[in-house]
């Protein structure tokens, strides 16, 4: 099942062009800032979209923490199906382990608590859940005494929403993604959706989803419309008022966009409230403006792209524009027509096929040998090494060669060979270095995957 969302003009829904200009200008120019997708909808319209390539509109893409936000509509359906209440404690689902978990607050632990980062515990437990017991999280996360009573104290915690996530796979007997589908996915026109599991064979829920923009912009929208989907009433009204209000203080952060509350899965924002995951996946919505804003990316600096969504978005919206804005819309359709990524660059210089071994110091250690061929058309390719998996990868010089879910592009400056492959169904790019007068070379993340995980399988799962 498909469901299209309808197209407009920023204009014919009162938004000034300009500022959409202007925000695409701050994400292709602030440092640290590696845009993949934009898409921008008021009164449940697309006005502006756009895929920096080789991204693509069809390409689903990792939306690390995102994922929590897809867990909580799951724990809304759950909620309504009678499969749990926000007052469950999360061990009166699990009594197999009655017995082992003793302390008193770890057996008061509800799943109202959970949705909200209110475990308890003072910071992240999921290293040490994992190490009490590597097959069942829930376990070694309850095995955990909190510090702090249930209910009181913020911490941003995976083995919460991994709790939640683990409630509906046991009692719905399937995945997350089936348990989604008819749900969710299919009712709101998500197509792929593949999500990452761990050695129990539980999907993660707190992290793992790759979807496309689409489905970002689609959970914003339902959101906003206060869960009613083409007619249809999928979430409660009170469900979505209540999951996007503040449960519990969070103003100890550093950030201004994270100081200001935390709902079930979602952060308060400056303006609206937000799904939010690692290095810039976001879907913002802000219903006073009636506005929704999908967006993937590569950043450590999340901040600054949430304050140019609201220096340059929020002020157009119901400005005036001045001037042709006629022509201001087909300059700026032109322009998102043919967002890319600029490919690797260099000043020539002949290529060295051969073995080249790893440097110490490499931000991939187990990636230990990158083998180069250059064929009688001066065709580049490379074949990435770890172990027993391998990675071979047409190289594109001045652009990019699209791979499966991959691509490459590389040029020699100095004697040095720079060669970037971009996951594309990830926000992550690595860089490798290959220098022939050593015959080495050095790997280095634009930013490392939150998740271990060979190169080959940085992608989307089936």
């Amino acid at each position: 099942m498909t469901t299209a969302l309808p197209r407009s003009t920023p204009s014919a829904e009162n938004i000034d062009p300009k500022g959409i200009t202007a925000l695409v200008d701050a994400l292709e120019s602030t440092e640290g800032v590696e845009p993949h997708s934009l898409m921008i909808l008021r009164h449940g319209r697309v006005v502006a979209e756009t895929w920096w390539a080789p991204y693509e509109p069809e390409r689903p893409h990792l939306l690390y923490s995102v994922s929590k936000s897809f867990t909580a509509v799951a724990a809304s359906f759950a909620i309504a199906e009678g499969m749990m209440s926000l007052d469950d404690t999360i061990l009166s689902h699990f009594p197999e382990l009655d017995d082992e978990i003793t302390d008193p607050r770890s057996r008061s632990i509800r799943v109202r608590d959970v949705l909200a980062m209110s475990s308890g515990h003072d910071d992240e437990t999921f290293a040490r859940a994992q190490v009490i017991d590597p097959l069942d999280i829930v376990r070694g996360f309850l095995l955990i005494p909190p510090d702090h009573e249930p209910g009181s104290w913020f911490a941003y915690n995976q083995p919460c929403t991994y709790s939640v996530g683990a409630i509906i796979q046991k009692h719905s007997g399937g995945s997350l993604v089936d348990y989604l589908r008819p749900r969710l996915f299919d009712p709101l026109g998500i197509g792929h959706a593949g999500w990452q599991q761990d050695a129990s064979g539980r999907q993660l829920a707190f992290t793992g989803l790759h979807a496309t923009t689409g489905a970002l912009a689609r959970l914003g929208q339902l959101y906003l419309q206060n869960g009613q989907w083409e007619g249809r009433q999928l979430l409660s009204p009170e469900w979505v008022a209540d999951a996007t209000t503040s449960h519990i203080d969070t103003s100890r952060w550093d950030n201004p966009d994270w100081r200001l509350g935390y709902g079930y899965f979602f952060w308060l924002s400056e303006h609206g409230y937000r799904a939010d995951g690692a290095y810039g996946q976001f879907s913002l919505v802000i219903p006073e403006l009636d506005l929704v804003v999908a967006i993937t990316e590569q950043t450590t600096d999340t901040q600054a792209v949430l304050s140019a969504v609201w220096e340059h978005l929020v002020p157009a919206i119901d400005r005036a524009t001045e001037g042709d804005v006629e022509a201001q819309e087909q300059a700026l359709a032109a322009r998102l027509t043919t967002s890319a990524l600029a490919p690797v660059a260099g000043r020539g210089g002949v290529i060295a096929p051969g073995s080249y071994a790893a440097a110490r110091g490499n931000d991939h250690p187990s990636l230990d040998l990158v083998e180069v061929e250059v064929d009688g058309d001066g065709e580049l390719a490379v074949t990435l090494r770890e172990a027993e998996q391998t990675l071979r990868l047409p190289v594109g010089r001045g652009r990019w060669v699209v791979t499966d879910a991959f691509a490459a592009s590389g040029a020699v400056e100095g004697d040095v060979l720079h060669v970037d492959v971009i996951f594309l169904e990830t926000p992550h790019r690595l860089h490798l270095a290959l220098v022939p007068s050593s015959q080495t070379f050095t790997a280095r993340w634009a930013t490392p995957p939150l998740e271990p995980s060979s190169l080959a399988e940085l992608r989307s799962p089936a």
